[in-house]
């Protein structure tokens, strides 16, 4: 029975409401990982209330990727990579699979170092090597475990995140000034501001979840019954919209989250003249009026709840992806032993990431570095997911219409613009 059908024949609201959110609520709080909570707490520290309009533009921006990716996989039936692999050459597919391995195992490292600095934040010392067991387990996880009971498990611990908004509440935001710095965009050419515009909109609108996104609907697909490609080929009225709402919903909270951690720590960190943060203690010193002496504690939940999250997401869309590429087996909900490829690429991504904790890059560093390296390859893989979202032979007569077309493209063209701008400021300075 597909989610849409089960939705039809709930009725209890609440019941309802959890049967309708899933792969696109699963992706909503995989994009608050710790590159995500990082590239945040960077911007509010470092640029206070001017970068707060980000947060209410990149929302429509993200939302219709994400929900073109949604329907690419409900429609076409299979996922990103095996679109490209079957409508596009051979000189599209592999730099866009190259792009994103590379960008996930980076991301991988700089969440592991992210985890294991929020360990030390619980532990009271630092402990660089608790990085090593994290992986491996998050690894006998993905092989031996399914990855239902993995996020159920771990995205509760993501509630933490929550102590933001009520963080900037009990600071007492000036109104008027909160309130034009979300409406009016601030534009500046400064090297620094620039840099993290192309990091926000990396960690928002990341190339990872493209291919999660369009490979999970295929996976809910197959959950349903729809074992082969003609049986998951088109899709009802009623399943698009159930999809776009659990889409929308996701990415929703995912942006009032990115909100109110720039909110916490441009009220309280920059406020007080605290730009310069480089460790998980840093950044979580903008839960101090909240939580008091718990704000490390606090900060550190949600951030391995994240991690532990997104790790298995970032490890999962490598995997689909170099998968589709070779027409390998795929699937977090495979049997090892039926799909060794598969959960090979997951270790090897997941491991070749434990490198980048042991460089000495401080962690806060890495997770915005992460973001930058998204924002660099998320507008070119936009393009091709743009083409493919129109193409007919792709979606038949359910390509997306006027108005995720229109987002879709305005997205392409800002993220390019952001990277023209970036690279200007950096070589021309």
């Amino acid at each position: 029975m597909t989610r849409a059908e089960q939705v039809a024949r709930e009725r209890g609201p609440i019941k309802k409401a959890a049967v309708l959110l899933g792969p696109g609520f699963i992706t909503g709080a995989a994009d608050d990982d710790p590159s995500g909570i990082g590239t945040y707490s960077v911007a509010g520290a470092s640029l206070g209330l001017s970068i707060l309009w980000t947060a209410l533009i990149t929302f429509p921006f993200m939302a219709a990727v994400q929900n073109i990716c949604c329907r690419l996989g409900l429609v076409s039936g299979t996922g990103l990579a095996g679109i490209l692999k079957e409508h596009y050459p051979r000189w599209v597919l592999y730099p866009a699979v190259g792009l994103v391995v590379v960008a996930n195992a980076v991301n991988i490292g700089a969440d592991l170092g992210a985890i294991a600095d929020a360990a030390g934040i619980i532990i009271g010392t630092a402990v660089p090597w608790l990085v090593v067991p994290i992986a491996l387990a998050l690894v006998a996880l993905q092989v031996f475990a399914r990855y239902r009971f993995i996020e159920r498990v771990f995205k509760y611990l993501t509630i933490a995140l929550l102590a933001y908004v009520i963080d900037a509440v009990v600071v007492h935001p000036p109104l008027g000034e909160t309130l034009r710095a979300t409406i009016v965009p601030t534009i500046s050419t400064d090297q620094n501001y620039t840099a993290t515009l192309v990091a926000i909109l990396g960690t928002t609108i990341s190339p990872y979840l493209f291919f999660w996104q369009t490979s999970q609907e295929v996976e809910e697909e197959r959950e349903a019954g729809r074992k082969t490609r003609e049986q998951r080929r088109g899709a009802s009225r009623f399943e698009l919209r159930i999809a776009t709402i659990d889409v929308t919903v996701g990415m929703l909270v995912s942006n009032l989250v990115m909100y109110f951690i720039i909110l916490a720590t441009a009220l309280t960190l920059h406020a007080n003249g605290k730009i310069d943060i480089s460790t998980g203690a840093d950044a979580a010193q903008a839960l101090g009026p909240l939580a008091g002496d718990l704000a490390g504690l606090i900060f550190a939940f949600g951030m391995i709840g994240t991690g532990l999250l997104a790790v298995p997401v970032l490890a999962g869309a490598s995997a689909y992806a170099v998968s589709e590429t070779f027409g390998w087996r795929e699937g977090l909900d495979e049997d090892w032993r039926t799909a060794r490829p598969f959960y090979g690429i997951v270790a090897l991504a997941t491991i070749v990431g434990l490198v980048i904790p042991f460089t000495g890059v401080k962690p806060i560093d890495a997770l915005f570095f992460t973001s930058v390296l998204n924002g660099v390859a998320a507008p070119f893989l936009l393009v091709v997911i743009m083409l493919a979202a129109r193409n007919t032979k792709v979606m038949g007569q359910q390509t997306i219409g006027p108005v995720l077309t229109a987002l879709g493209w305005i997205t392409t063209v800002a993220m390019f613009a952001a990277l023209v701008g970036l690279a200007l400021t950096t070589f021309g300075s």
